[in-house]
């Protein structure tokens, strides 16, 4: 009979069990003391990132404002859509993202499938998703249980309500809403605001944990900002020169700037060619020609120097020679230094020599004898030269760079170009001749008004500048923009001298087609030759600048225009005929909105146009009277006793001996008569022509100032048919060949 194990044998085994006990239990302990103590952050980690999803909160980025608190930019709800990759454990689910999501999103099909293959735990799968594309995605991911696997996040997405209006000055945004060009990068760290996160945990399927387990730190909106610009003056400036670029076939685009000459507050600072902030990268359809059989690399070299043109803001980017409106600097240091004043009589032969360098007048025959005043209301250039001459190099380098012609401005706005210019150590007797009639150097639009506004207003140089107050999420101001001299240039009596003299330039000269009735305009023409670029063409004719600087009222100046059109091609295409209208009719529209009040002389009160006596409700035998008396002439259409419609309304202005048609009860439809072409006609054709087809007429521009003033352009093209008795707006201008 076999024996059972002995006691030994029992203390034995027991052992061994014993040993393998506490060695499995020391193992153990010994691996969860390694995972609890020494790798523990690690696991941490790792399970944070496998359970927490970190989601950053777009702050609103501030507004845009114009000067009356107009929204300029503004910022609008919109979603980011994701996925969650990591939830997603089938092919089915897969196929249903893939498919409903391109289909909603507008997306490739292929590249949404991709993105669930991803091992990531967030992928975005489209950003600045709009309500309705947004809504569409929350009941597809509800209706395929989809909750786990798919979700959206509250973003913004910027907006221009008024499209291209200041586009150039604006700039634009990018995906991640970042300030690209414009004040939205130039005051970025102003209006982005300060990201806000979001943490929280998420169970096995995706959905969120307990609220203990989720943190959120709320986005900080952005700064607002006031601007100096104002919408109305904006759309003036930016109306009338993008028709002159249409009228003159300028080919490399214009700029107009409108600055309060005593602040430095830019009123308005228009670009065009330009763009849609709220679709900045697509061109317009001319440039979309440009593109037109170019392919590879060529054409997306070719397409991102149209869309960097088009955003670049030439106000301030683009140096030019500015020709003749430079006079204005060497007048006044001529003044200021006692080279010249109004009792100094000069001649012109049509040219002056300078160290063996002949320089000719614009006018080659020349001006003959001429006094100050009417060196500036001819643009001379032998003048000017000798101006310069007197001053020296010296002198001369001294205002130059006084006027603030070899700085930056410091406006607050990006890429601002710096001038290029003859130093004083490098300037001899032929760059000086040059300089002081404004060629052979550069400096940008900003610089030139901002060196007119020191001439005209008393003498300093102001800080000129686009934004006016920052305002914090809550709409106080925590910042205003105040008006900085920078210093004193010229003495208020030169000041007062320049004013007298710009003022005779508009009403005796050269600028006489920036002619307002019942304001004190001045200002100073110039044409500048591109002298380093000619057009490749048999006439051998020369790129220029055409350009115009204005002042208003010159009794006590308030407002500049700046007009600059970049490489016209008309038959004249002087500054004084193409640029001064185009200032001109800036200043009519914004100079009565500003509430500057007209003082008519006694020739404009005769023959401005008049508002006719309102008959309407009248018996037609008293309302012809009341026409009549008013010195209109008028025109019966019906056979009723009472007078139910007339036109033009009484408050409607139309010229002395005018037409009123009065329309009686039974009337029936209006009479329509056909626009007739009034364009190259004195005023006393287009009042002829114009009463002959029943329409009233208007005049504007250079009809007052000149009698060899000629029609250039109508408010109503010929041939559309409008009402008997319509006004259509003339405007006028000379066409002698003045800078």
């Amino acid at each position: 009979m076999a024996k059972g194990p002995t006691k030994s044998m029992w203390m034995r085994m027991l052992i061994v069990m014993l040993a393998l006990v506490v060695g499995t239990f020391g193992v153990s302990a010994i691996r969860l003391g390694k995972l609890m103590i020494v790798d523990a952050e690690d696991y941490q980690t790792m399970a944070a990132e496998q359970q927490l999803y970190d989601t950053e909160l777009s702050p609103t980025r501030g507004d845009i404002y114009d000067c009356n608190m107009n929204v300029l930019a503004t910022s609008a709800t919109v979603w980011t859509v994701y996925i969650t990759p990591t939830n997603i454990k089938t092919e089915e689910q897969k196929n249903l993202i893939a498919d409903g999501f391109s289909e909603i999103l507008s997306l490739d099909r292929e590249d949404v499938y991709a993105m669930t293959e991803k091992s990531n735990g967030y992928v975005i799968v489209k950003r600045k998703v709009e309500k309705p594309e947004a809504d569409k995605i929350r009941a597809y991911i509800s209706d395929n249980s989809l909750g786990s696997m798919a979700g959206l996040d509250e973003s913004s997405k910027r907006y221009y309500p008024n499209d291209s209006l200041a586009s150039v000055v604006l700039g634009f945004v990018g995906d991640d809403n970042q300030g690209l060009s414009g004040i939205e990068s130039y005051y970025e760290s102003e209006l982005k605001g300060v990201p806000g996160r979001m943490v929280a945990a998420k169970n096995a399927r995706g959905a969120n944990m307990p609220f203990s387990y989720e943190k959120m730190v709320e986005a900080t909106p952005g700064n607002s900002l006031v601007l100096t610009i104002d919408s109305y003056i904006q759309h003036v400036a930016e109306k009338y020169l993008e028709q002159a670029l249409i009228d003159n076939n300028v080919t490399n685009r214009g700029t107009c700037i409108v600055m309060d000459v005593n602040t430095g507050e830019v009123l308005a600072m228009a670009v065009k060619e330009d763009f849609n902030p709220n679709d900045p990268f697509t061109l317009s359809e001319a440039d979309q020609q440009k593109l037109e059989g170019l392919e590879g690399e060529e054409r997306t070299a070719k397409l991102n120097e149209l869309r960097n043109k088009q955003w670049r803001n030439k106000a301030v980017s683009d140096p030019y020679e500015p020709g003749s409106v430079f006079k204005v600097v060497t007048g006044a240091a001529a003044i200021e230094e006692h080279v010249t004043d109004m009792s100094q009589h000069y001649n012109c032969p049509g040219y002056i020599v300078v160290a063996g360098q002949r320089y000719n007048c614009h006018k080659t025959s020349g001006h003959g004898g001429e006094n100050l005043a009417q060196a500036f209301q001819n643009s001379c250039n032998p003048v000017f030269i000798t101006f310069g001459q007197l001053l020296g190099v010296s002198t001369f380098s001294r205002y130059f760079d006084a006027f603030g012609l070899t700085q930056k401005t410091g406006i607050d706005l990006p890429g601002e170009a710096t001038s290029m210019y003859h130093s004083e150590e490098n300037m001899g007797p032929v760059e000086l001749a040059s300089t002081s009639f404004g060629q052979t150097f550069t400096i940008t639009p900003i610089q030139l008004i901002t060196a007119v506004a020191a001439a005209v207003n008393g003498g300093y140089l102001v800080q000129p500048h686009v934004v006016s107050q920052v305002l914090d999420g809550d709409g106080n101001v925590v910042e205003t923009v105040e008006t900085v001299r920078k210093r004193q240039v010229i003495s208020k009596e030169t000041s007062e001298l320049l004013c007298q003299l710009l003022e005779s330039v508009v009403s005796e000269g050269g600028g006489g087609n920036a002619y307002v009735p019942g304001y004190r305009v001045g200002g100073k023409t110039g044409t500048s030759q591109k002298v380093s670029e000619e057009l490749q063409n048999t006439t051998g004719e020369r790129l220029r600048i055409s350009s115009f600087c204005g002042i208003a009222p010159m009794d006590d100046p308030q407002v500049a225009v700046l007009v600059v059109l970049d490489e016209p091609h008309a038959d004249n295409v002087y500054g004084g005929t193409i640029a001064a209208p185009v200032g001109g009719r800036v200043l009519a529209d914004i100079l009565p909105y500003m509430g500057v009040e007209p003082q008519y002389t006694e020739e404009e009160l005769e023959t401005m146009a008049i508002n006719p006596p309102d008959v309407v409700g009248k018996s037609v035998s008293q309302a012809k009277a009341e026409i009549q008396s008013a010195n209109l002439r008028v025109k019966v259409v019906g056979e009723g006793e009472t007078i139910e419609r007339q036109v033009p309304t009484s408050n409607q202005s139309i010229a002395e001996n005018g037409i009123v048609v009065l329309y009686t009860e039974g009337a029936g439809e209006s009479t329509m008569v056909t626009v007739p072409d009034l364009t190259g006609m004195a005023v006393a054709g287009v009042n002829v022509t114009a009463a002959d087809a029943n329409l009233n007429v208007e005049f504007a521009g250079a009809s007052l100032t000149s009698g060899g003033a000629v029609s250039y352009q109508q408010s109503v093209a010929a041939g559309e048919q409008v009402e008997a008795g319509s006004t259509i707006t003339v405007y006028f201008r000379t066409e002698d060949n003045v800078e």
